[in-house]
C-alpha cells in the first residue's frame, strides 16, 4: 500500500491510497501527518486505520501529477517542525566519486587515504552490527526544513550563488515522533537529494554548504519495510531528449550500513525526538550524473523511478535570481 497527498479538483487537500494500478481517495482524510497522529493516539497501525476509514472515489494519479496537484507524501502544519536530513557514504561504491573529487584537490592524504575513504571503510567494517550492538556512525548532514520541500512535478530551485545543480537519487525514510518521544517510521519514498557537487569539490568541508538546497520526494510513500534490493533508474531529460540515464541501487543488499544503524545514529540525539516533529531522512546513493561529467541546465528534468515505489518522481530545474541579503541591527 502506498499513500499520496494531493489537491482535488476543487483545490482541497486529500489523501489517496494506491495499490497497483488502482488509486482511490481515503475517506475523511486530508493529511498523512494527521493519520499518523491518529494512529499513535489509538495505538493502530496505518494499514488498519486506512481500512477502518474506508476508500471512496477512484482517482487518476497520473492526471493529478500532470496537472501539478500532487503534494509531497507527508508535510507538517508548521513546516519548521519538519527536518530534512541525510547520510552519505552508505552504499557500496558510493565513495568513488567523492574520493575522486577530494583527492583531486588535496592529493593523497598522509595515511594514503582521503577522509572519504576512511569513513567509507568504517562503514564497511562496522555499518552492519549484530542485533543489540551499536555500529559505526555515518557521515550526516542537514538539508533544511519543510520550507525546502518541492512537490513532485514542480521546479526545484537552485540558488543564484550555486555552482552546480545536480540530482542524487535516493530512498528517504519518513518518520513522525510520537507523544512519548519515540520515532515511528511510516514508510519510505523515492527522493531527489538535490546538491551542489561543484561547491563540495572545492573542499570537502564545504559539504554542509552543498547540501543546503531544496529537494523533492515522493510522489508516493510506500508503507512498510524497505525492500532489501532496490534497482531503479535515474535520468536527465533536456528538451524532450534523454541526455543521461543510469540505474541506481539501494536497499540493504547494496548498502554498507543497515537502515537500523542509520536510524539509531540520527535519532540518538534528543533534539530529534521532539513529539510531533516529522523527519524525512535520506539514506544516500552511489549514482549521480555529476560523476559522468554532466552539467545540468535550467529546464532540465530529473526523472527518478523504481517500480516498487509507484509513480516516477519528476522535477525540472529552475535557477533563482540573486536575493540581496542585508544584516541590520536593532541595538
Amino acid at each position: 500500500m502506498n499513500l499520496i497527498q494531493f489537491l482535488d479538483s476543487n483545490g482541497q487537500r486529500a489523501v489517496g491510497v494506491v495499490e497497483g494500478a488502482s488509486a482511490r481517495r481515503l475517506n475523511d482524510a486530508t493529511s498523512v501527518y494527521d493519520l499518523a497522529i491518529s494512529a499513535f493516539q489509538t495505538d493502530t497501525g496505518l494499514g488498519a486505520l486506512v481500512k477502518k476509514m474506508g476508500l471512496g472515489d477512484t482517482i487518476d494519479r497520473d492526471l493529478i501529477l500532470a496537472e501539478g496537484r500532487m503534494l509531497a507524501p507527508i508535510d507538517h502544519p508548521d513546516p519548521a517542525h519538519l527536518y530534512l536530513t541525510g547520510t552519505g557514504l552508505t552504499h557500496l561504491g558510493s565513495a568513488s566519486t567523492r574520493d575522486a573529487m577530494h583527492t583531486a584537490n588535496t592529493g593523497s592524504s598522509e595515511a594514503g587515504l582521503t577522509d572519504t575513504m576512511k569513513m567509507f571503510r568504517m562503514g564497511l567494517e562496522n555499518g552492519k552490527p549484530a542485533d543489540g550492538e551499536k555500529g559505526v556512525q555515518p557521515e550526516w548532514f542537514y538539508k533544511g526544513n519543510g520550507y525546502s520541500i518541492i512537490a513532485p512535478g514542480h521546479p526545484i530551485p537552485s540558488p543564484a550563488f550555486a555552482l552546480d545543480a545536480g540530482e542524487e537519487p535516493e530512498i528517504a525514510g519518513i518518520y513522525v515522533i510520537d507523544q512519548h518521544g519515540q520515532p515511528r517510521r511510516l514508510g519510505f519514498a523515492i527522493a531527489n537529494e538535490f546538491s551542489d557537487h561543484v561547491t563540495e569539490r572545492v573542499n570537502y568541508l564545504y559539504l554542509a554548504h552543498s547540501k543546503l538546497r531544496a529537494c523533492s520526494f515522493g510522489p508516493e510513500m510506500r508503507v512498510g519495510d524497505l525492500p532489501a534490493h532496490i534497482e531503479g533508474t535515474s535520468k536527465i531529460v533536456r528538451n524532450g531528449e534523454t541526455i543521461w540515464e543510469k540505474p541506481f541501487l539501494s536497499g540493504e543488499d547494496n548498502m554498507s550500513h543497515t537502515i537500523a544503524n542509520l536510524e539509531y545514529h540520527h535519532f540518538k540525539y534528543d533534539l530529534f525526538r521532539t513529539p510531533g516533529d516529522v523527519h524525512v531522512h535520506m539514506f544516500g546513493t552511489a549514482t549521480l550524473s555529476f560523476a559522468d561529467g554532466i552539467s545540468t541546465k535550467p529546464g532540465d528534468v530529473f526523472e527518478i523511478e523504481e517500480s516498487q515505489f509507484g509513480a516516477a518522481l519528476r522535477n525540472p530545474i529552475r535557477i533563482d535570481q540573486e536575493t540581496p541579503v542585508t544584516v541590520g541591527n536593532i541595538y
